[in-house]
């Protein structure tokens, strides 16, 4: 386990406030907005500690994101995605605290190189990217079909110099007997992403992404996937966790995730922030009561 305990800095905030309303016009300063100032105080969050799987649990607005992006931001994570930061934020996360746990010869962890944050914007952009690129590709292959007719079949080009270098490679290659229509359009255009539904490519994006020996924050990595990815998910999560040397800090609501093997739970939700097993969090109790009342119909589905 990586990072071991991360600690807040709730008792300087009044400090940092000042000191930022003092920097915007001394005597008469002003500050537009102290986020994430005075956000975890009131909830008597001061400290996480952490586990191999760690969730923050909670509804929009209860200070997920904003505790992994804090986390990312001090631990200098790799990130793709922007964020919504303030004023305060920087000087908020640089005073933050964390330390890192022991290897089994007693010498302490780093951080690893490559350990990132993820968002569900980064897998909705990467979805983007590859259909993008995928449009670009079938057109590609559709001009790469008539450029093969005329490579072929049409006036040899000559070769009068270096310009006409890449035009004359370009025939040799539609000109090889071992090499099929369909292999010149694939080595010239490219071949494009398979894609299937998004929750499917989601889990891809994760395949790929997904490293040994690594410290992940997810944001809500959940996000347009169905329940059948997110059990896919779970259990990819739980591998990587318990045979690859990765811990995963993960904000979510997800029953699913919640229910990862031995996960620390931080209920946000709650004032003061609890701990809690994930059969005992709202989200899930509501679930449980929507199937139980319809029990009688799901029997009815199953015979």
């Amino acid at each position: 386990m990586y990072l071991e305990s991360f600690t807040l800095p709730i008792n300087q905030e009044e400090k940092m406030i000042g000191k930022r309303m003092k920097e915007n016009g001394g005597d008469y300063g002003y500050i537009d907005n102290i986020y994430p100032c005075r956000f975890f105080g009131p909830k008597e969050l001061s400290e996480i500690n952490f586990r191999n799987v760690t969730i923050f649990y909670g509804g929009n607005g209860s200070g997920k994101s904003t505790l992994l992006n804090l986390i990312a931001a001090r631990l200098e994570l790799n990130r793709i995605s922007p964020f919504n930061s303030s004023e305060l934020f920087d000087r908020y996360a640089k005073a933050c605290k964390f330390s890192v746990g022991y290897d089994e010869e007693g010498f302490k962890h780093r951080i690893p190189d490559g350990s990132r944050i993820i968002t569900s914007d980064d897998i909705f952009d990467y979805m983007l990217t590859v259909r993008t690129n995928n449009l670009e590709i079938a057109d590609e292959i559709e001009s790469g079909k008539k450029e093969h007719t005329k490579l072929k079949y049409g006036e040899t080009v000559k070769f009068n110099g270096l310009e006409d270098y890449e035009a004359n490679r370009m025939q040799l290659l539609a000109r090889q007997k071992s090499l099929t229509r369909r292999q010149f359009i694939r080595r010239t255009a490219g071949m494009e992403v398979k894609l299937n539904s998004n929750g499917e490519t989601a889990l891809t994006y994760f395949e790929q992404k997904l490293k040994f020996d690594k410290l992940y924050c997810l944001d809500e990595p959940e996000n347009s996937m169905s329940p059948k990815m997110q059990l896919e998910l779970k259990r990819m999560l739980e591998e990587f966790s318990r045979y690859c040397g990765c811990q995963f800090i993960i904000a979510t609501h997800s029953p699913f995730l919640l229910a990862m093997e031995g996960a620390r739970i931080y209920d946000l939700d709650s004032n003061p922030v609890e701990t809690r097993n994930w059969w005992e969090l709202e989200n899930v109790r509501i679930y449980w009561d929507f199937f139980e009342s319809n029990r009688s119909l799901l029997s009815q589905a199953q015979t």
